[in-house]
């Protein structure tokens, strides 16, 4: 790469006034003044941070928990399994986990999810203490986000060092980061990420330290590549802007443009093994909700400007009263060159356009409609205010008149943003904390810009300057951590209950001779991640279609839109998945909705047929192939009949669509008849109550809702008794539907023992599984075709005696025809789109040594060259 080093004009960098030239921070080496810049900002980030959490009482400083929605159910699990495979304690490697989704691709999540650098450090802690290793992660990544930010600041133009502090303080502390990153804690790599990309830019420019900026952006993509291409998107913006303000030659810019998209895509290319993995795991993965732009109004726009408002469906704009004065005032900052002027406010405008925008939204969000927040690029105008008030700043302090029209365009911004629900509904401490700080921000730049008592002046401003950044940002935390508790739902951080959970699956573990199932009354979505054990439950951006898809056709229930599946508590399943052991807890005690009591955690035992079962000669399924009976296709799986669907009539019944069935609004009696003894189940997935069968049934709860975001697992009620007359009582939380005919099955438990001696006296005689791959030894003469209990997700190659056969799917398992004289079968998972993306990596991987050797060579080649020269002279 060709070193082209700009001009200070060039650059846009133009000598200060004589005031700026006598300051301190002026004389001090650039090197000093960047680390104490960076160290201030994250001490002031981190503090603010966590005293933001000793206010509201949430943990670890209280008793509130900050386990709330995905944090809870995806991300606390998976650092918890990531522990796991650090410790060699997992079921599983890299490549697959066991231990989830009855057998689920592993490196898409790792590469979603727990992919950052930083993620390594839950190795650090006791496994009893994840809750508390995350916690710790997330206050690390948002400290670093504000060092490098203020890093940047100071490579951008010379300044107060302790400005840059606290300006890289308002970036980490932005209402993005506390109201949405700080529970989503892989999105904080990619805060980390802009302002390290914007120095890439910056070396780019003057052509230095390539090979660190190709490591750089690598390192970005492998550590969340979501975030990590809104930050490159960002970062892109911010170049070309310095670019055209510093009015480099077109031929020299085009240059350094094609320098800085060499970097990008070499470092893009060497993170292609996870990124082109987790692309391909999405294309793989049961479809979300399909989301639908619509732009919030100017007053909820402008509200999250201001502190303590807090919103999970508008742009989380808040950096600070400081650094909104020093924005606000940069227009009309009559030291600041007009370019720069114009050129940092117009892209602060656009961007903010951007965001409103559907088209240039789906941009942002890499053209697919996130599924949930619609703001999730909001970090990027967070920076880009953050730059343009350190600009406002750089160039000398903002005089009266500038300052003055900052502080009326703020009071604009929260005259409309007071007919915001989101300020009015906070109006008891939003009003206040802007009054202080405001007041903090427009005191501060006052004494700085007055030059007698210099000193404890200039001491005074930056006391009043960070105790303002510090106790709004602190209150806007802790609004944020109340609003979530108050709106989402929340899991309770490991103690009691997940310990006697985590003891029992322990004691009952035999994997893979059989596998143990944590529980249906489960503690968080991905149990089987949190406690151990080799269940259904699993939830994920990447859960397979495949699986949700045979899991709903079986009677499984799921939350997020199919997304997040749940334990299947029947007795055919678990004969079918192989789970010779099930977990049974009491009622979650932090769940208060939940009706409380019940014992210990108790196990019990079936036997089961192997993992791995020898069936008769099938044709190739689908998961299409299914009918609309949950019991029947349990059958097709088992390879026996052993349900009876008798007739059902409902009390009371009112018309309903045959299709969707019948209403039951208010305690109903649903009634059949059914062999005595036999096991008496209901499946109703859109129903909402309780369902008890009368005399000596348990009560078990069924939870859906009318939005299609969750619906109801079939359950267990008891025994049919002697009489054959089955009551089941109903009591609906709201308005719900049962099917019309096909809710109730009976269960004849001897049918199904029968049916399990079958499947185990011609299942394999030996299975052992490793990280991604399956060996069975079969009993000789088998033939036919081998099922795995396991989801056949696109990935498995298999061989059935030594020959490769092309696997096959059995009513969504894993299916393998055998040979004459096949008495082994061998199965091993590759990854979707490891092949192409380590082919990627490999190829930019010898670019790059390619171009540092050319690199070299030329370096070489120079100095000989004036060696020679000055020997002539």
């Amino acid at each position: 790469m060709n070193r082209t080093t700009l001009t200070g004009r060039e650059q846009g960098v133009k000598p200060a006034g004589g005031e700026e030239r006598e300051t301190e921070s002026a004389r001090r080496p650039d090197a000093d003044r960047r680390w104490a810049a960076a160290l201030l900002a994250a001490l002031l980030t981190a503090v603010a941070f966590c005293a933001a959490d000793v206010v509201a009482r949430s943990y670890p400083f209280g008793s509130r928990t900050r386990s709330v929605n995905d944090l809870g159910n995806q991300y606390v699990p998976f650092h918890a399994h990531l522990w796991d495979l650090l410790h060699g304690r997992a079921d599983g490697g890299i490549v697959f986990n066991w231990q989830s989704g009855y057998g689920s691709s592993f490196l898409p999540d790792i590469g979603t999810y727990v992919s950052s650098p930083f993620a390594l450090l839950v190795g650090v802690f006791p496994r009893d203490e994840i809750d508390l290793a995350v916690y710790v992660i997330t206050v690390l990544k948002t400290a670093v986000a504000g060092a490098v930010m203020a890093w940047l600041l100071l490579s951008l133009r010379r300044g107060r060092w302790w400005a840059a502090g606290i300006l890289g303080a308002s970036y980490a502390l932005c209402g993005w980061s506390l109201a949405l990153a700080s529970f989503n804690p892989m999105w904080l790599d990619g805060l980390i990420a802009l302002p390290l990309l914007c120095l890439v830019g910056e070396w780019a420019m003057n052509g230095r330290r390539p090979l660190l900026s190709v490591l750089i952006v690598a390192l970005a993509w492998i550590a969340n590549f979501y975030t990590a291409y809104m930050a490159t998107l960002g970062a892109a913006l911010v170049l070309l802007l310095r670019l055209v303000l510093a009015e480099v030659p077109w031929r020299r810019a085009l240059a350094v443009v094609g320098r800085a998209a060499v970097v990008v895509g070499l470092g893009v290319g060497l993170a292609a093994p996870l990124v082109i993995v987790v692309y391909s795991g999405t294309k793989h993965a049961y479809p979300g909700r399909e989301g639908h732009f619509a732009p919030v109004g100017a007053d909820d726009l402008l509200a999250r400007l201001l502190p303590t408002t807090y919103s999970y469906s508008s742009p989380a704009l808040y950096v600070g009263i400081t650094a909104l004065v020093l924005a606000l005032a940069l227009p009309f900052h009559r030291k600041v060159p007009v370019r720069v002027r114009a050129g940092w406010t117009v892209l602060v405008l656009a961007v903010a356009l951007s965001l409103q925008w559907a088209p240039t939204s789906l941009a942002w969000h890499a053209f697919a409609a996130p599924n949930g927040s619609s703001y999730r690029q909001a970090f990027v105008l967070c920076a880009l205010l953050v730059i343009a008030a350190w600009h406002a700043l750089a160039y000398g302090l903002p005089d009266r008149r500038a300052l003055g029209a900052a502080a009326v365009l703020l009071v604009l911004v929260a005259a409309v943003a007071s007919r915001s629900t989101l300020t009015q509904q906070h109006s008891h401490h939003t009003w206040p904390v802007v009054v202080l700080a405001a007041a903090g921000a427009l005191g501060g730049l006052a004494l700085l810009s007055l030059r007698n008592g210099r000193p404890v002046l200039a001491g005074l401003a930056a006391v009043l300057l960070i105790g303002a950044q510090f106790g709004e940002a602190a209150a806007t935390s802790a609004v944020a951590t109340h609003m979530r508790l108050t709106q989402m739902d929340d899991y309770a951080p490991w103690g009691d209950r997940q310990q006697r959970e985590s003891d029992a699956v322990a004691q009952a573990d035999a994997w893979p001779e059989y596998r143990t199932e944590p529980g249906r009354d489960q503690t968080v979505a991905n149990d089987p991640m949190m406690v151990g054990g080799q269940g259904s439950q699993y939830y994920s951006s990447l859960t397979a279609d495949v699986l949700s898809r045979t899991m709903t056709a079986l009677g499984d229930g799921w939350t997020s839109r199919g997304r997040s599946l749940q334990s299947l508590d029947n007795p055919v399943t678990d004969a079918v998945f192989s789970v010779g052991a099930r977990v049974h807890n009491p009622p979650d005690p932090h769940q208060k909705w939940l009706p409380q009591g019940g014992g210990p955690s108790t196990v019990t035992r079936e036997d089961v047929p192997p993992l791995v079962t020898v069936r008769p000669a099938a044709p190739r399924t689908t998961p299409a192939s299914f009918g609309p009976s949950p019991y029947r296709n349990q059958e097709l799986l088992l390879g026996t009949r052993v349900y009876t669907l008798p007739r059902t009539t409902l009390s009371g019944e009112r018309k309903g669509d045959e299709a969707r069935g019948l209403l039951v609004d208010g305690a109903q009696t649903l009634t059949a008849r059914c062999q005595a003894g036999s096991e008496a189940f209901l499946w109703a997935p859109h129903y909402a109550g309780t369902a008890q069968l009368a005399g000596d049934g348990r009560q078990q709860l069924y939870r859906s809702d009318a939005e299609g975001t969750k619906i109801a697992a079939m359950q267990p009620l008891g025994t049919v008794p002697a009489s054959g007359q089955v009551r089941i009582d109903l009591k609906p939380d709201r308005l719900s539907r049962v099917p019309a005919q096909g809710a109730v099955g009976c269960l004849d438990t001897g049918e199904l023992r029968s049916a399990v001696q079958q499947l185990k006296a011609t299942g394999a005689t030996e299975v052992t599984v490793s990280d991604g791959t399956l060996h069975a030894r079969l009993p000789a003469g088998s033939t036919g075709t081998a099922v795995v209990a396991a989801p056949r997700i696109a990935g498995w190659r298999c061989s059935a005696g030594g020959d490769e056969v092309a696997a096959g799917e059995f009513h969504g398992l894993i299916a393998v025809p055998l040979g004459a004289s096949a008495t082994s079968l061998t199965c091993t998972f590759h990854p979707p789109g490891l092949r192409l993306g380590t082919a990627v990596g490999g190829v930019s991987l010898l670019t790059l040594i390619l171009l540092g050797v050319f690199s070299a060579l030329r370096r070489r080649t120079a100095v000989r060259s004036g060696e020679r020269t000055t020997t002539a002279h």
